[in-house]
């Protein structure tokens, strides 16, 4: 388009009312995403783009694209005068892919380039500029949405894949990720093979450092054009649903980059982020850190969690970092913090947004789901904000996530004096609705591939690799599990090549994954892990101090309280010819799964044939079956 052929200025025109304003003022306006940012419309019979943009603190604000040739102050926006800060203005003769950027004039006479906010597109990086775009789609979820919400409910099967698009598979000869169109035939097809009930998606939100994995990000309401356009990444939602398959996005309130392009000093002052660095500036990440106190600040998150549930489709929200939120002593050492209003180290400003976020996605959106990425003992996270909890429906396991491996790191034979690891968690299983994360940050920064924390030869570290998976699908709890963990890989992940698929090849990487295939498949099919997942009453224990043979078992009930499931762990090379083992009732037991098994490349000790209960008082119970107990095993048994 030459620059001749539209008008040179911007015209008056606005999308909000009073009681937008008012609302946004207050912090409550939730779907911010309908009014800020470029919206294509017609205006006075004409055809062009709508622009408004929140900087209260400019002197002016500009449009730059290349429908302007890029000029700094030929398109000047109009301020609002109602001391809302938001700047609008109607450009004639624009279409949707225009490139665009604000130009802010702050009050000291600094000329700020910055992406729009609320873009629903960006260029390429590392190109920064914002793209006029529309999110039109002709969904074809229909059955999904209309079901979902028996999928999310606490007493579901959950099991997830986490999966880091841009590195989950690689071509032309690993030199480029596959698009948002590829992946919704490969990365479907895949899910859906192995059984998991949702996936989650590391920050797919456009962000300028790819090795950031996009937890800085950019443009909170754009997803990341590497892989393809706003379309394209709704069409990957839409394939998983047809899949009856969830899809659970990572969201990042907790802190964000300064590239100059970005949130940071957005109009020359501290906008987004609190002012003094104290509370401001993350220590780790070197990044910016929200304003939880100010109402407009909390209208843009909270808008943008709703924006995904709403134009995306998406089934729920994996919120990063939440300790980091809650705690103003965060990685911060003494002098560096400054106590809240009762001289505590809560940030009371982000536990109040946290609360509100929950109450208004579950609000709105009753059939999703939130999880908090949650690593300390602090009180409620998955409990209702009515009762004064935070108000997640689950929090990640830190603690069993680390005692777990640091436990099966331990050679066997030491095992036996550090029991207590692997069973503490069952004191606080039930104090939160955990989710059992064996995440990407087990896989990174040096600590290696979960295959590196296994002790013994070969064979060994693939029969405890098997044990601790087996042992986490059956622990209370829902599941996660990052790519490549499922095929055992055995280096470190690394966003510049894809997972090692070349390692199928071998059957102990192929019975890894026909493991996760059968314990996915376990889980849906048996009620007694999922039902009461998140309540006492699901779980007992049948053996707990075995410490001599590192030996213990544990009952799965589901609501019925009949015909549990029961567990068996050996943390041991040593097998067992004979093991007697209490159960509730007289009949025959199967073995339903067992880590061993010959189909997972294990050495096939197994138990065939149905075992016949025995009368005869044993750890308390009045029955007991006498199994074959496999090495670095976990059996599941079931009554007939």
């Amino acid at each position: 388009m030459s620059e001749a052929s539209i008008h040179m200025f911007v015209k008056p025109f606005s999308l909000f009312t009073d009681f937008d304003i008012n609302l946004f003022k207050a912090g409550k306006h939730y779907r911010l995403y309908e009014k800020l940012g470029s919206k294509l419309l017609d205006h006075e019979g004409q055809s062009g783009v709508y622009f408004a943009v929140w900087a209260p603190n400019a002197s002016q604000v500009a449009l730059a694209g290349g429908f302007n040739a890029w000029s700094k102050d030929s398109h000047v926006l109009n301020q609002r005068w109602d001391g809302s800060g938001i700047w609008e203005g109607f450009i004639p003769a624009l279409e949707k892919g225009e490139l665009y950027k604000y130009i802010i004039k702050t009050n000291t006479g600094e000329l700020l380039e910055k992406a729009d906010p609320f873009a629903l597109s960006a260029e390429v990086p590392p190109k920064t500029a914002s793209v006029v775009w529309e999110l039109d789609y002709s969904w074809k979820d229909k059955k999904w949405m209309k079901e979902r919400a028996s999928k999310n409910r606490h007493d579901a099967p959950f099991s997830v894949y986490e999966v880091h698009l841009g590195s989950w598979r690689k071509k032309n000869d690993a030199t480029e990720s596959l698009s948002y169109r590829e992946l919704a035939i490969e990365l479907v097809s895949y899910v859906k093979e192995m059984g998991f009930t949702h996936v989650e998606f590391m920050p797919i939100m456009e962000h300028p450092y790819f090795p950031s994995w996009g937890y800085q990000i950019t443009g909170y309401f754009a997803p990341s054009s590497r892989f393809g356009t706003p379309q394209d990444f709704m069409h990957l939602v839409e394939c998983l649903h047809k899949e009856n398959i969830g899809v659970i996005l990572d969201w990042v309130p907790s802190h964000y980059p300064t590239d100059a392009h970005g949130l940071a000093t957005f109009d020359g002052t501290h906008l987004y982020e609190h002012a003094d660095p104290q509370k401001g500036f993350h220590p780790d990440w070197k990044s910016a850190i929200f304003n939880y106190d100010r109402h407009e600040v909390r209208s843009f998150l909270i808008s943008n969690a709703l924006f995904w549930l709403d134009k995306y489709h998406i089934d729920g929200l994996r919120v990063d970092a939440v300790a980091s939120m809650l705690y103003l002593d965060y990685s911060r050492k003494q002098g560096e913090w400054i106590p809240n209003e009762f001289g505590g180290n809560e940030n009371l400003g982000a536990i109040s947004f946290l609360k509100e976020f929950n109450t208004t996605v579950y609000a709105n959106y009753p059939d999703t789901v939130t999880i908090a990425e949650e690593s300390t003992a602090f009180n409620g996270v998955s409990r209702p904000v009515h009762t004064d909890g935070l108000g997640f429906g689950q929090k990640w396991m830190m603690g069993l996530m680390h005692d777990s491996l640091n436990f099966m790191n331990k050679e066997p034979v030491h095992r036996k004096f550090h029991l207590n690891e692997i069973t503490f968690s069952l004191i606080y299983a039930f104090t939160e609705n955990f989710m059992l994360p064996l995440s990407h940050d087990e896989v990174v920064h040096g600590k290696g591939s979960l295959m590196d924390r296994m002790p013994g030869d070969e064979w060994q570290k693939f029969a405890n690799l098997r044990l601790l998976y087996t042992y986490m699908f059956t622990h209370p709890g829902t599941n996660l599990l990052f790519m490549g963990s499922e095929i055992a890989q055995t280096t470190e992940w690394s966003i510049e090549r894809g997972l090692d698929w070349w390692l199928l090849q071998h059957p102990f990487h192929k019975g890894i994954q026909k493991l996760i295939q059968d314990l996915n498949t376990l889980l849906k099919s048996h009620s007694q892990l999922y039902d009461l997942q998140f309540d006492p009453a699901g779980f007992q224990w049948l053996i707990q101090e075995d410490w001599d043979n590192s030996i213990m078992a544990y009952f799965r009930y589901d609501n019925t309280q009949k015909d549990p499931l029961l567990v068996v762990c050996n943390f041991t090379p040593v097998a067992r010819e004979v093991y007697k083992l209490g159960v509730p009732e007289d009949g025959n037991w199967i073995e339903i799964l067992n880590s061993d098994n010959e189909k997972y490349a294990g050495s096939n000790y197994t138990n065939p044939k149905a075992l016949k209960t025995s009368k005869g008082d044993w750890q308390g119970r009045p029955y007991f079956i006498s199994p074959k107990l496999a090495p670095l095993s976990v059996q599941v048994f079931k009554k007939s």
